[in-house]
């Protein structure tokens, strides 16, 4: 018969032994927790100790700024104006010798991307030209024989 019962003394510290040891972290793991550890101690120092520079440079500083104001307001105005103009002139620039280089690759016939999208537009465009011609022609025949009916004389 087989005994189903709890084993107890020795077998049952094995048993325990066996379990704990089973669910116990390896080396390798408890390395990196212990390196997560200290990492994320480190950075939460290092957090507290910039909010807390940055908190008392305020403090300190206010009086300062507020004095200095009417200096560092108009100069961090003009500083913005210039950076934003520079920049935008570069930008401006770079998009027209972009479009320069595309222009003179179409022009030479190195059919550049988008090309077919303009040779599609023109053939609509010159289609659609052609039609408001032809209808233009027959519209007008259409009116001036009802001038002619108006007035024979005309």
């Amino acid at each position: 018969m087989a005994d189903n019962r709890t084993p107890t003394g020795a077998a049952a510290a094995s048993t325990l032994l066996q379990r704990f040891q089973d669910h116990t972290p390896h080396s390798p793991h408890l390395l990196g927790f212990l390196t997560l550890f200290i990492t994320a101690s480190i950075l939460m120092f290092l957090t507290g100790v910039t909010l807390t520079a940055g908190i008392l440079a305020l403090i300190f500083l206010t009086p300062f700024i507020i004095f200095t104001s009417p200096i560092w307001v108009p100069l961090a105005f003009l500083l913005f104006a210039t950076t934003a103009g520079v920049l935008s002139l570069g930008g401006i620039a770079l998009v027209s010798a972009a479009g320069f280089s595309w222009a003179y690759r179409y022009f030479k016939g190195m059919h550049p991307p988008g090309s077919e999208g303009l040779e599609y537009a023109r053939s609509r465009i010159y289609d659609t030209a052609s039609h408001v011609k032809d209808y233009a022609r027959e519209y007008g025949g259409y009116l001036q024989s009802k001038v002619k009916d108006a007035a024979p004389g005309a």
